[in-house]
């Protein structure tokens, strides 16, 4: 799972570079670079400025951050079926691209 994943697909989405997301979300560019890589998570203040700013809530990003590989492997082809699916819902309930998913 990688958080940094996400709210970097979050962030281009937005069309915002890495300077500007920092300005908004009041960490620096150093930070949100660390984090997007996946050297870094955020910690939870960080996480609720960020779901704030995106105005999405956190088990969205989760949900975007998951890859296959962290799903147990007994529960993967299930994982396969519903999480088109759940994501798809969330996505749309949130006014995102479904290409937030694959992106």
């Amino acid at each position: 799972m990688n958080i940094g994943i996400a709210i970097k697909k979050l962030r281009k989405q937005k069309s915002l570079n890495q300077s500007q997301l920092a300005a908004e979300v009041g960490i620096t560019q150093t930070s949100l670079s660390q984090i997007e890589s996946g050297a870094k998570t955020p910690n939870s203040g960080t996480m609720k400025k960020l779901c704030t700013f995106f105005e999405v809530p956190e088990l969205l990003i989760f949900l975007l951050a998951t890859d296959l590989e962290d799903i147990p492997e007994k529960n993967r082809g299930t994982f396969e079926k519903v999480f088109p699916l759940v994501s798809g819902l969330l996505l749309e309930m949130f006014d995102l691209p479904k290409t937030l998913r694959d992106a």
